[in-house]
């Protein structure tokens, strides 16, 4: 080490009451936080599904031909293939450069993509604009919980905050459908560019409230403006230790790819969760398409009805919202029972929910497609839709709570693993609704989705069971859980 080095002084917090540390923050602030960055998440969720509501009469007017195959959800499809790519580049530079520039970044993205798909003068523009669209609504969904995690300490106090958040995960999207059927019943010029419109308004007009309400939650960063400014006030050495051992963005870049790739090869565990994830993700996405062909073609309904029916899957998110706490009361007293590692919860009692959850999900699937018939009043398979909500709120809870408890170090390569996965599903399986419904019919399509649903739910039965054996043999779990002095190599 030279003289140099040896000059040189760390900062850190002024003691564990630092009034700049997230934890410290007032309470009230932290829940103005939470409610904003969880709002954003519905915000930047709403136009995956709403331009759908357009497509009579895109079709019309762009000459999209929706036969033999469903070109009209390729823009769907783009939408979620940059959800699920652009978070791998974007996200993990937040955790150098700060949350807040991540999200303005994002949401502005967001809303510029938005202008070149309200003018659209063909299709093909419609594509690529939303692939942009959903790489900068993917990027700042998948900071709110990084920012969750950097004003609340501890799982307990975590858990309402996180429960939160992982229902305006599916809210957003599921709330899409009804936001766009409801502006093409009000503005029916050009019906489907006011979609677009009407979302840039208010996103727009949102931005600088964001600006005032929000601050930079990321630990390091904040230390890192600090020292940079006490080193101009004073002419010190004086560094934050992010800015000695940060690596360059390159190697981040590159370790944000390779890392998530591996596991989702390499780690069993994040393999079949994300099979897991992505189906309920693709069945989310397949609703916006299946919802529509089923209620307008057993009940006649129109765009405006069968909007109002894709807020089932809203329902069934704040039933699940409303279950979560006891999800939580199980986890926390797990510890109890931790012999492995005493005074911690168990990560397996995070699944204990999520198996009745699981069989809800796949018994929704049954419900809905063998309840769509004509007659059969309509409520009884928006109430299958509902329980399908409750199913994938209870999924997504499960996926990435325990991720986060088994991986610990690791958690974020391995949520980005199951983003990647449940965003491709995302992408491709509404391209089957029109088929799968048409050819079997919707009581054994419901039937074959419900049954891929049930080998699916094998997966948290399996972890609870041999939880502990598997975490054993993981190498990302165990070196997850040893103190980085402890860690091999």
């Amino acid at each position: 080490m030279s003289d140099k080095d040896k000059d040189i002084k760390i900062h850190t917090w002024d003691g564990p009451d630092d009034p700049e540390n997230p934890f410290n923050w007032s309470f009230r602030y932290k829940w103005v936080i939470t409610i904003t960055v969880c709002f954003i998440s519905i915000l930047t969720g709403i136009p995956a599904g709403s331009y759908g509501s357009g497509n009579d009469w895109l079709k019309q007017e762009f000459n999209v031909q929706n036969t033999p195959f469903p070109n009209l959800y390729w823009a769907t499809t783009s939408w979620n293939m940059g959800a699920a790519f652009w978070p791998l580049i974007f996200v993990p530079l937040t955790e150098s450069s700060g949350r807040m520039p991540g999200y303005f970044v994002a949401y502005i993205l967001l809303v510029i993509s938005l202008f070149p798909s309200a003018f659209a003068k063909n299709f093909a523009t419609l594509i690529v604009t939303r692939f942009f669209g959903g790489g900068a609504s993917s990027t700042a969904i998948n900071i709110v919980g990084g920012s969750i995690s950097d004003v609340w300490f501890g799982n307990e106090a975590r858990s309402l905050p996180m429960s939160i958040f992982g229902f305006t995960s599916v809210v957003g999207i599921s709330l899409g459908p009804f936001i766009g059927s409801s502006i093409v019943q009000i503005h029916r010029s050009h019906p489907w560019r006011w979609i677009f419109y009407i979302q840039i308004i208010y996103n727009a007009a949102l931005i600088p409230v964001f600006w005032l309400i929000l601050k930079e939650t990321r630990p390091e960063v904040i230390l890192k403006k600090r020292a940079k400014k006490i080193r101009k006030e004073t002419n010190l050495p004086i560094y934050a230790s992010s800015e000695l051992d940060a690596p360059s963005k390159l190697n981040l870049l590159r370790l944000s790819f390779q890392r998530p790739t591996h596991m989702l090869i390499a780690e069993p565990v994040v393999t079949f969760f994300t099979l897991w994830i992505s189906f309920a993700w693709g069945i989310l996405f397949l609703f916006f398409s299946s919802v529509v062909q089923t209620y307008s073609t057993n009940y006649n309904w129109g765009t405006m009805s069968t909007g109002l029916i894709q807020l089932a899957i809203s329902v069934g998110a704040v039933i699940g919202t409303v279950i979560n706490p006891l999800q939580d009361w199980i986890h926390l007293r797990s510890e109890r029972h931790n012999k492995e590692n005493p005074g911690k919860p168990i990560p397996e009692a995070r699944l204990y929910t999520s198996i009745p959850g699981s069989l809800l999900f796949a018994a929704g699937l049954f419900w809905y497609g063998w309840a769509s018939q004509p007659h059969v009043h309509w409520i009884v398979p928006t109430i299958g839709v509902t329980a399908t909500g409750i199913g994938i709120y209870s999924i997504y809870m499960a996926v990435v709570n325990y991720l986060t408890d088994a991986y610990e170090r690791y958690a974020a390569s391995a949520l980005s693993a199951a983003s990647l996965g449940r965003n491709t599903f995302g992408a491709f399986l509404p391209l089957a609704s029109p088929q799968l419904f048409s050819n079997l019919g919707y009581g054994w399509a419901g039937t074959l989705l419900g049954f891929i649903g049930i080998a699916l739910s094998v997966v948290p039965v399996v972890l609870v069971w041999k939880g502990p054996e598997i975490r054993r043999r993981s190498k990302f779990m165990r070196e997850a859980m040893w103190e980085p002095s402890q860690r091999p190599g």
